[in-house]
């Protein structure tokens, strides 16, 4: 079995994520491509977009949120998600159960004699007027039928566990700061989320599979897990065997892939990209070997922004007062912070609307 190391890993991912070059997609079909961006930060999804689309206009992100083509969600992992919402019709119901379990790994003791069921058909009872809700709001409105639960328990459960729910708009817009607000995913897209398979075929678990190697195989069973939070995909992966190829890395790990999709030589050169806080390149494995060090694998949930150098977390950075600042986390040779400074310009120039084109490199540590 051909073995694959980290930098043929690396540049594997960079190519599936559009991080190799910039894409020309619409903006519409980039976000399905990336089985959505995890966006718990509200702005980071465009950022996450500029970097990989050559043209990306964040007003065209905006439109397909007011317009209802894409969603902000709990899904993977029970973290918010921007996904498309015809993914997240045909992808919630294969959630629940992993939404409502890792809710309950936090509320456990706090919704102890709670009957979900119950919870479930009073909170739609609420929100079956169309009227967008805070979390908050919703939790008080059912709060007087569990007193003991406390209202953070009863809303957590019931926006990001019981009901399919969508974070509405303003929230998420470009430039945008807004109170989160939610509807149910029948009253804002007209149509109710598609029921679980009717046997053990699971077709939604299979389209995952698919899903998630196209955005980013090479993979092992352990970086899928990691990726959507379901456990329940051993199945779905047997299922699918026959028509993937197998690789090992260079720890013996099996990794599945679709036979034609893209595996770069591992010389290519790779450009420098800016990265929004919790990128999908770096969260959507268990391994985050193939593009951040051991060192700093502690960055990736701590919510940095990084910079990749020939594909790999290199810095961090931020933009205060229109300047982009990056943090050097090893030396730069002058090449690197030459094509780190022009990416930053570039990056500054986004984000300030073209105002300004200003980043400070501070010294290179090691």
């Amino acid at each position: 079995m051909t073995v694959l190391d980290a930098r043929a890993l690396n540049r594997a991912t960079l190519a599936r994520q559009l991080l190799l070059d910039r894409a020309d997609p619409p903006v519409l079909d980039a976000v399905a491509h990336l089985c959505g961006l995890q966006a718990q930060e509200p702005q980071e999804p465009f950022i996450g977009l500029w970097s990989r689309l050559r043209a990306f206009d964040p007003a065209v992100l905006s439109e397909l949120l007011t317009g209802r083509r894409v969603v902000r969600t709990h899904l993977m992992r029970r973290t918010v998600h921007l996904v498309t919402a015809d993914d997240l019709v045909a992808w919630r119901a294969r959630h629940d159960a992993m939404l409502r379990q890792r809710v309950l790994g936090v509320y456990r003791r706090e919704l102890e004699g709670v009957d979900l069921g119950e919870l479930a058909a009073a909170g739609r009872e609420v929100m079956a007027d169309g009227e967008p809700r805070s979390m908050g709001d919703l939790a008080r409105a059912v709060a007087g039928r569990w007193p003991e639960a406390g209202p953070r328990p009863l809303g957590e459960m019931l926006v990001a566990g019981l009901l399919p729910t969508v974070q509405l708009p303003p929230r998420g817009l470009w430039r945008t700061t807004a109170r989160v607000r939610y509807a149910l995913v029948s009253s804002w897209l007209g149509r109710e989320i598609d029921p679980p398979a009717p046997d053990d075929s699971d077709p939604v678990g299979q389209a995952l599979v698919r899903r998630y190697l196209a955005a980013f195989g090479p993979a092992a069973s352990a970086d899928l897990r990691a990726w959507c939070g379901l456990a329940g995909l051993p199945a779905a992966v047997s299922a699918l065997r026959g028509e993937l190829v197998a690789f090992r890395d260079e720890r013996g790990r099996e990794l599945l892939d679709l036979p034609d999709a893209p595996r770069p030589d591992p010389g290519i050169l790779a450009p420098v990209r800016f990265l929004p806080a919790f990128d999908n390149a770096i969260l959507g494995y268990h391994d985050r070997g193939r593009i951040i060090d051991d060192a700093h694998r502690g960055l990736s949930v701590a919510g940095a922004r990084v910079v990749l150098v020939d594909g790999r977390v290199a810095a961090t950075w931020t933009a205060e007062a229109d300047t982009v600042l990056v943090t050097p986390l090893r030396r730069f040779s002058r090449a690197d912070r030459e094509s780190v400074a022009e990416e930053g310009r570039a990056m500054a120039s986004f984000l300030s609307g073209d105002a300004s084109g200003r980043v400070r490199i501070a010294a290179s540590s090691g």
